[in-house]
Formats: C-alpha cells, structure tokens, sequence
C-alpha cells in the first residue's frame, strides 16, 4: 500500500514539474510574462508581410521584447510592441520590420536613435518595412513578362552578332581594319622615333620662346601699361572730337553758326547762281567777239 502511495506522488510530482516546464517553455516561446516589466511602443507600417503576435523585436540584433498586438486602425496597420524597459529609445528611433530567417518569419528590429529625447508611450511612430526573399520571389513575379521579353530581345541580338561575326566577307574587311591600324601605329612610332631630337628642339624652344615672352611682358610691364594709358587717352581725346564735330555738324544744319548761315542762305545762294549765270552769258558773249571781229566796248562814261 506504501509502495502503491510512493509510487502515485512521484508520477504527481512528475506530472506537475512537466506541467511547469511546459508552461515556462510555452511562456518563453510566446513572451508571456506573468511581471509587468515592459514599455509597449505604437507603430505604423504599411505592410507587416507576415508578421505575428509573440515575433520578437530586436535592439540592433539583441532579443529584447516581442509583438503583443497588431490592429487595422483606419485602414492603417498598428504593431504594439513590448519591449525591457532596461532598453532606452529616443524620439529619433527607427522601427522596421526584417526576415528573421530563411524560412520567412519576421521580427521587428530597432536602432534606439541618439536625440536624447525618450519615446512617448502615447505617440505612434512609422515604421518601415524591409524587402526579403518572398517580397523579391514576388516581386520578380510581376516582372516576369517583361524578363521574358527581355531575354528574346537579347537572344534575338546575340543571333544578329553571330551572323555578322560568322560573315567571312566582315571577318576578312576587320582583319584588313586591324592590320591598317597595326601599320599605321607602327610607321607613327617610327616617325616620332627618327624625328625624336627635332620634337625635343621644338618642345625646348616653345618653352624658350615662351619664357622670353613672360620675361617680356614683366621687363615692359610699366611701357605696355603707360602704352595701354596712353591709347586710353587717344580714345577720350578721339571721343571728344567727334562729339565736337557732331555739335558742329548740327550748328551748320541749324545755321546756328556762320558757315551755316551761309550755306543754309536762300537769297545769297540766289544772288550767287544769278552771278554765276550772268559770269557764264558775259563768258559766251566774249568767246562770240573773240570769234568774230574782236571784243567791242561800249563805254558810257558820266
């Protein structure tokens, strides 16, 4: 009866420290604390990609909370995130959500920031999400039409490259290209090696010519700068004749002076074609005379 009652504890015992190991375990597992040591963070993201409650959220790659809750709050994705409160986050915090492993689980990886100014349990922070492996796979799924395309247009150009590098007409034209181009090379290094000393007494005396040209320049810097000086003043002595001529010039039209009262006169320009006229018929009449029986004077004098 003992060994029966011995035997019913240790199986209870047994059964109680499994029940134990399996609750701490499954705790573990789920991050269920029966102590309220965490701060709980609000975060926004437009696309969780999987991600679940009790997926753990990491400091630079160090476990230090997990997913307590994620909600659709106007058509926005909320994560609720529990987190040591050993750990210290600032204002300036990035949240984002990356693959834990190849099998595609996800977890939420925070970099604390360095503003010095702590979180606000009450605000909700953006986050951003990370492409993985299955994002990629799918996104390559939406490109795969376009890759197909893709690859027949380059299949298309290596086949054109064949047939003109297959074409002995084209194989033989670049062979004749690069011999040409080998000969000419070679005949230029050889003209530059015959004409190697000229090259040089011509590099020597440019760089000659140009030193005596600076040294030029800085022994006559004072006579091209008096020279520069005194083409300056030609120029403003120039301008003021020209403008004085120009003063003139209008003086005439205006007949504001005497040369253009003269010449802008209508009665002495009259009076002077008349004695033009009267010069050329006394011309005419003496030239008849002269012609004829020679010049008669009639005088009257008083």
């Amino acid at each position: 009866m003992k060994e029966q009652r011995k035997t019913e504890i240790k199986v209870g015992v047994t059964v109680i420290i499994g029940i134990i190991i399996f609750l701490w375990i499954f705790g573990w597992a789920k991050n269920i604390s029966v102590r309220s040591s965490e701060n709980f963070v609000k975060i926004k993201f437009k696309n969780v990609s999987g991600l679940e409650i009790g997926d753990p959220v990491t400091i630079k790659g160090l476990r230090k909370g997990y997913v307590n809750d994620i909600k659709i709050i106007n058509n926005e994705l909320i994560v609720e995130a529990a987190i040591d409160k050993d750990v210290l986050l600032y204002e300036d915090a990035k949240f984002s959500i990356v693959m834990l492993d190849l099998m595609g689980g996800k977890k939420i990886d925070i970099e604390p920031g360095i503003s010095k100014i702590p979180i606000d349990s009450k605000n909700i922070y953006q986050g951003e999400f990370q492409a993985d492996i299955p994002s990629v796979m799918a996104l390559l799924g939406t490109v795969q039409d376009d890759l197909v395309f893709a690859l027949k247009d380059i299949r298309i150009f290596l086949s054109s490259i064949k047939e003109v590098i297959g074409d002995d007409n084209f194989v033989n034209d670049l062979k004749k290209t690069l011999k040409n181009i080998n000969e000419t090379t070679t005949q230029i290094n050889s003209l530059i090696n015959q004409n190697k000393s000229e090259i040089s007494q011509l590099t020597e005396n440019t760089i000659k010519l140009t030193e005596n040209t600076n040294n030029l320049i800085v022994e006559n810097k004072e006579s091209f700068k008096e020279l520069l000086n005194n083409f300056k003043s030609l120029s403003n002595e120039t301008k003021d004749l020209v403008q004085k001529l120009n003063s003139f010039t209008d003086e005439i039209k205006k007949s504001e002076n005497n040369f253009g009262k003269i010449l802008y006169d209508e009665e002495l320009i009259g009076n002077l074609k008349n004695s033009i006229k009267q010069l050329d018929n006394l011309t005419k009449l003496l030239i008849e005379q002269l012609n004829s029986k020679g010049i008669k004077v009639d005088a009257h004098i008083f």
